[in-house]
């Protein structure tokens, strides 16, 4: 290695110290976002509100609400594609809600890191 260079080619004033003590402070502000993101709840709806889903932060169904009005015997096709359009909203919700709570940590860079966080 020579001299002046710094660790892996980088120029000076590269304190790895300071660079682990950040990645385990983000780290820890990690875990805390995906602490919180297992708490959060997401609805989606579908039909004018019929059909209401409601999902956690880790994309488990939680509860599913169907208005009397739309289950109608002769047509189960509507109502089962009301359910997955309300699922795959709330679904939708609870991604977009989580990844923007990583973003804010990691600046939007994490996805990039292949794992290292």
């Amino acid at each position: 290695m020579a001299k002046g260079k710094g660790f892996g080619g980088f120029g000076g004033g590269m304190n790895m110290q300071a660079m682990m003590k950040q990645a385990q402070k983000m780290q820890e502000s990690m875990l805390k976002a995906q602490e919180e993101i297992a708490q959060m709840e997401s609805t989606g709806t579908a039909g004018g509100g019929m059909v209401t889903a409601t999902v956690t932060g880790t994309s488990t169904l939680k509860s599913i609400a169907i208005k009397p009005d739309v289950v109608d015997p002769d047509d189960i096709d509507m109502l089962q594609d009301l359910v997955v359009a309300a699922v795959n909203e709330a679904l939708k919700a609870a991604s977009d809600k989580s990844q923007s709570q990583m973003s804010a940590i990691t600046g939007g860079i994490g996805g990039g890191l292949g794992g290292l966080l």
